[in-house]
């Protein structure tokens, strides 16, 4: 981006205009002249620039309709700041209705179709700016919808090489051919976050679509699964968790840290994660499934494989009607020898560890105090030397003003009996919105 700066004139003074020979002088300034100004690198204007689009995100300061005209405003300053401003205006598209998705597909046909083999750069813009599509909350009425959402897809994933994140609305199931366009397409190891995806829960462990696709995103850091749920028919049925066969590929993800997997007890995908290393894994969030109950669950080997070096844990159960809450393992102190971060999912366990072993827990997080489990907690206390915060993941503390009988009432009575007990041996007690309440 250049900045054009006009030589000066020089100035010349004539004080006898009128004369046969009129002389001329000419004037000096007293002062240097000003340097032209340096122009900026267009690295450095697209770092101003990406620093307003975040400035006008519509999450932050500027609702929906605002955020967009202001962000459309920057492309109409210059030229010079149009061709900074448009790669990042592509480069994070968020999605909130079928319409606006429909649209973004046809720009992008259309771009793709016009581009030829002359250009340098054998992508086409501007797919290939974009690199965070983001459709958490696109809503789909009917089957037609569906489907018409899973075309547009499969048209706009082949054009986009450089994306590096996809959210998808969990209510939102990709078909296999979605799937697979996503993992055939140009630039599939690029992919770093993948979030939303929904499968069917099921007791096959052959490959399926979504295995393969995960065979390609090798570079994946974060990715969030959920299934549906406990399936009675086949679940109930005991399986023996036997080792891979000898054919088995296991997956390459040597950066995966982040994964959540809900309302899943068994699946071809939770298989292959399973029996494949993970070896940065350190935050996992999962449904808890006990093996007593679902004879077919895959949650407690998986926690057995890959907790070693877990630094988070957090239990979860998607309140769904009804609602099935199944015990969680007894264990997790000692199968997790590495957690900073345990939250406990109802019904609460009664927790083991072994009597010459130290934890190093500094958070635990629990769904509601009950004294049942209060007794448990205290037990481990003296195994528990950094554990600096309980907080109680669905409650909060009532507000100030309220009678001191309704503060010890239910479950803020038993709140405020926890916080006593624990703040005696300086453990302080965080609601769920992580603050400590009122004296």
């Amino acid at each position: 981006m250049s900045t054009v700066v006009a030589n000066p004139q020089p100035v010349w003074l004539k004080p006898r205009p009128l004369a046969r020979t009129p002389s001329s002088l000419l004037l000096l300034p007293l002062l240097p002249s000003k340097p032209p100004l340096k122009s900026l690198p267009s690295e450095v204007w697209a770092q101003i620039i990406e620093n307003a689009f975040a400035f006008y995100d519509p999450g932050g300061s500027f609702e929906g309709t605002s955020a967009s005209a202001l962000r459309l405003g920057l492309l109409l300053i210059s030229k010079d700041i149009h061709a900074a401003a448009l790669p990042l205006l592509y480069a994070h598209i968020h999605i909130p209705s079928l319409q606006v998705l429909a649209k973004l597909t046809a720009r992008l046909h259309t771009a793709d179709e016009q581009w030829d083999s002359i250009r340098r750069i054998p992508y086409s813009a501007p797919g290939r700016w974009i690199q965070t599509l983001d459709m958490s909350s696109l809503c789909l009425k009917s089957s037609d919808d569906a489907f018409l959402m899973d075309v547009l897809i499969n048209t706009i994933l082949r054009v986009v090489p450089f994306m590096t994140t996809l959210m998808v609305d969990p209510r939102c199931t990709l078909s296999s051919r979605a799937l697979s366009s996503l993992a055939d397409r140009d630039g599939a190891s690029n992919l770093r976050i993948l979030k939303g995806i929904q499968l069917r829960t099921s007791l096959q462990h052959e490959e399926d679509p979504f295995v393969g696709l995960l065979r390609t995103c090798t570079r994946l850091e974060e990715l969030e699964i959920s299934g549906t749920g406990v399936d009675m028919t086949e679940l109930l049925v005991s399986q023996d968790n036997a080792p891979p066969s000898a054919h088995f590929q296991p997956l390459h993800l040597p950066f995966l840290s982040r994964l959540s997997i809900l309302s899943m007890p068994s699946s071809p995908a939770l298989y292959a994660l399973l029996h494949s290393p993970l070896p940065a894994l350190r935050r996992l969030k999962l449904t808890p499934y006990d093996d007593n109950h679902i004879p077919s669950s895959l949650m407690s080997p998986f926690i057995s494989a890959h907790g070693e070096h877990l630094t988070s844990l957090y239990l979860h159960t998607v309140k769904q009607w009804p609602t099935a809450l199944f015990p969680t393992p007894i264990t997790l102190l000692d199968t997790c020898p590495s957690l900073q971060h345990l939250s406990l999912e109802l019904p609460l366990p009664s927790l083991t560890l072994t009597a010459a072993q130290q934890h190093h827990l500094k958070i635990l997080s629990v769904a509601r105090p009950t004294s049942d489990f209060l007794v448990v907690l205290e037990r481990l206390l003296p195994k528990l030397p950094d554990l600096r915060i309980v907080r109680s993941r669905d409650v909060k503390w009532l507000r100030g003003g309220m009678s001191e009988r309704a503060q010890h009432a239910g479950v803020q009575g038993e709140m405020q009996y926890w916080k006593r007990k624990l703040g005696r041996r300086g453990i302080q007690l965080l609601d769920s919105e992580w603050k400590p309440g009122t004296e």
